[in-house]
């Protein structure tokens, strides 16, 4: 979706952490939005880890954000962009990426010229962009002990050093299959780019509503990906395997049980990036899979 207009009057500003030489950056962002006439709010692990924060600038946690701030400007790299996602989803808080190193999947404006591409989208020429999430639970004799938030996945894993884990899976109360494997790897089509794709899953577009089944190392080789409707609900039960473990967008949940039962849907809440103008995601497919590199020049066109 194409944006005309917009109306942002705070902005909140989240920062990696641990990294050099960003506080010129930070406030050459800060300057830059101030003159515009916007109220800055810096979070508040970004302001616990800058060495200098502007008087004039307020802090505040993520509830805080969410109820006084009409966008965020996320600055790092997509690990830094998924913990603020989840944060802010249940707000409604749109999310705009400015890349520390590397092109990112999420956080997609490079440092180098980044104040004229954020005039521009807080102006309202963007691309406004919506992307669902996960929510699992993790259920352990009938209650539930654990809720957690993916943007990326759901990642349900055997212990170092264990042996296989056997998993039963049902879907929509239907018996799927068990599974005996390294784990299995429940992923949305954000996070089909992520650990989903090294495992061998495919590619979903962000649009498709589509949760995606990707075993890791299974015994079976016809235990193969499926992508599921997005209304599935998906029941796994951890039929045998020590110290097994769920990770949601690889923030550890500790070691489960036997019979505990991790049940994922999709999440009511989803998040909203906004990109530049002509953003598109196939370039982005392009730069960070190397589709557009050629061995020894094969397959340019002249």
């Amino acid at each position: 979706m194409t944006a005309t207009h917009a109306v942002f009057h705070t902005i909140a500003l989240v920062v990696r952490q641990n990294t050099d030489g960003i506080a010129e950056s930070v406030g050459s962002v800060v300057e830059f939005l101030q003159q515009g006439g916007y109220t800055v709010v810096f979070e508040e692990q970004t302001a616990a880890h800058l060495e200098l924060m502007p008087a004039s600038v307020r802090v505040m946690n993520a509830a805080g954000i969410g109820a006084h701030c009409d966008a965020a400007i996320v600055m790092g790299g997509d690990g830094t962009m998924l913990g603020i996602a989840r944060q802010l989803a249940p707000f409604n808080v749109p999310l705009i990426g400015i890349n520390q190193g590397r092109l990112g999947f999420m956080t997609d404006i490079p440092l180098e010229g980044m104040l004229p591409v954020l005039a521009k989208i807080l102006a309202g020429s963007y691309k406004a962009e919506r992307r669902t999430l996960l929510e699992g639970r993790v259920r352990r004799n009938g209650d539930t002990i654990h809720v957690g938030l993916a943007v990326n996945d759901v990642v349900v894993a055997r212990g170092a050093g264990a042996g296989m884990a056997e998993l039963r899976v049902d879907v929509d109360g239907h018996f799927m299959y068990n599974q005996r494997s390294d784990g299995l790897i429940i992923s949305t089509p954000t996070g089909s780019t992520a650990y989903a794709l090294s495992a061998g899953g495919p590619l979903l577009h962000p649009s498709l509503g589509g949760i995606v089944l990707v075993p890791i190392a299974p015994h079976a080789l016809s235990n193969r990906p499926i992508v599921l409707p997005e209304s599935s609900e998906i029941v796994i039960e951890i039929v045998r395997g020590r110290d097994a473990s769920v990770n949601f967008d690889m923030q550890t949940f500790a070691s489960l049980q036997a019979q505990d039962q991790i049940v994922i849907q999709r999440s009511p809440h989803a998040i909203t990036f906004l990109h530049p103008e002509g953003w598109s995601y196939y370039n982005t497919l392009r730069e960070k899979l190397h589709w557009n590199e050629y061995p020894s020049g094969e397959g340019k066109l002249n």
